[in-house]
C-alpha cells in the first residue's frame, strides 16, 4: 500500500470536514465525488450554488449531500467580517472592506477554518501559492514559534532503498524563494514536524548544501551551515545535520567517505531542506519526472491550523491526496 493510500485510510477513520474554496473548478467536483463516496472527508465546496450545481450536473459528477456554500449570500459574513475587523485592527480595516475581502472564497474558506467551521482548507487549483499562503497567513496564522510559512513535496518512489521506504519530504519547493538562515531553520522545524504528525517517522532533517562539512567555503554554504545551528539550538532534540551534499544525505556509502565524523543523519535522511527555491523546485520536478516518483502537494506548513496549496496542474486523485493530507493533519494523528 503507498504512502498516500494508508493516509486516505487513516483520513476514513475519522474523517474531517475540509473546505474547499475553488468549488467551480471541473477537477475541483470531481475530487469532492471521489472523496464523498470514498467517506475521506466531508467536503464544502464554496462559490455560487446555481453555477456548482450546473457544472456538476453536466459532468455528471454527483454531489450528494456535498454542502455548497456562496460567501457572497452567506448569513456568516457580517459575523466573519467582524472577527476579520478584530484580526486585522492594527491597519484600521472597517467592516466594508472586510466584507468585500471576505467574499473571496479564498479568505472566506480560510475563515471558516480559523472559527472552527472547517478543519482545513486545500486550495491552489486556480489561484496562485502566494494567494492561498496570503489568505492562510492573514487569518489562519502561524503556529506560535514559527514566523515563516512553508510547503514541503512528499516524494515517494518505492523501489528506493533511502529515506522512509523510498518516500522523503521536499521543502521548501513552492513558498520561500531565497530564505535566510532564520527563515530556514523555520523550514527545517516546521518540515521534521510535519513528518512526525503526518507519518510517525522519526524525523531525520539534512540540510542540503553543494558542499559537505566544508568541503567548499561559500556564502551559500555558510548560509546553510548558519541555519542548521539556528535550528538545533531552537529544536535540541532534533535529528539535523548540515551542510550535506544530497548524495551524502541519502546514500550510506557516499555518507561514509563524505562524513567522517558520524552523524545521526547522513546517509538516511528522510526530510532534505533546501537552500531555495531554485534548488527545491528544480529537485521535485527532476526527481518526479525523470526519477518516476509520485509527488504530492506543496503542502503548507507552519501555520496553527491545516491548509495545503495545490498545483494548477494537479488532477482529482492530485487533490483527493491533498484532502486526505490535510484530514489526517487535522485529526492530530500518524498515518
Amino acid at each position: 500500500m503507498g504512502i498516500v493510500d494508508k493516509l486516505k485510510d487513516k483520513a476514513k477513520e475519522n474523517p474531517r470536514r475540509i473546505v474547499l474554496p475553488e468549488g467551480e473548478d471541473e477537477r475541483i467536483l470531481r475530487a469532492a465525488e471521489i472523496t464523498s463516496r470514498e467517506g475521506i472527508a466531508n467536503v464544502v465546496l464554496l462559490g455560487s450554488e446555481d453555477i456548482v450545481r450546473k457544472k456538476a450536473s453536466d459532468l455528471n459528477v454527483d454531489l450528494g449531500k456535498t454542502m455548497i456554500l456562496d460567501p457572497e449570500r452567506s448569513p456568516d459574513l457580517d459575523r466573519y467580517a467582524a472577527i476579520y475587523c478584530e484580526l486585522r485592527k492594527d491597519k484600521n480595516v472597517n467592516e466594508g472592506m472586510a466584507r468585500r475581502i471576505l467574499r473571496k472564497s479564498l479568505y472566506f474558506g480560510a475563515m471558516m477554518v480559523k472559527v472552527g467551521e472547517a478543519d482545513g482548507m486545500v486550495a491552489g487549483a486556480v489561484n496562485l501559492t502566494a494567494s492561498v499562503t496570503r489568505a492562510a497567513s492573514l487569518i489562519i496564522g502561524l503556529h506560535g514559534d514559527i514566523s515563516t510559512p512553508s510547503s514541503f513535496f512528499l516524494m515517494s518512489k518505492p523501489s528506493f532503498e533511502g529515506g522512509e521506504s523510498g518516500v522523503m519530504l521536499f521543502a521548501d519547493a513552492a513558498v520561500n524563494p531565497d530564505p535566510t538562515p532564520s527563515q530556514l531553520a523555520d523550514i527545517a522545524i516546521s518540515s521534521a514536524r510535519s513528518a512526525r504528525l503526518l507519518f510517525g517517522w522519526v524525523p531525520r532533517v539534512a540540510m542540503l548544501s553543494f558542499s559537505t562539512k566544508g568541503s567548499a567555503d561559500h556564502p551559500l554554504t555558510r548560509k546553510v551551515i548558519e541555519a542548521t545551528e539556528i535550528a538545533r539550538k531552537r529544536a535540541p532534540d532534533l535529528l539535523i545535520d548540515g551542510e550535506l551534499q544530497a548524495d551524502a544525505a541519502i546514500v550510506p556509502a557516499v555518507a561514509k567517505r563524505k562524513v567522517r565524523a558520524g552523524s545521526p543523519v547522513a546517509g538516511r535522511a528522510n526530510v532534505l531542506i533546501f537552500p531555495d527555491l531554485n534548488a527545491a523546485n528544480i529537485a521535485y520536478k527532476l526527481v518526479q519526472h525523470v526519477g518516476e516518483a509520485e509527488a504530492y502537494g506543496p503542502i503548507l506548513q507552519g501555520f496553527s491550523k491545516p491548509v495545503s496549496d495545490l498545483s494548477r496542474g494537479a488532477g482529482p486523485e492530485d487533490i483527493v491526496g491533498a484532502i486526505a493530507i490535510v484530514c489526517v493533519e487535522a485529526q492530530g494523528a500518524v498515518a
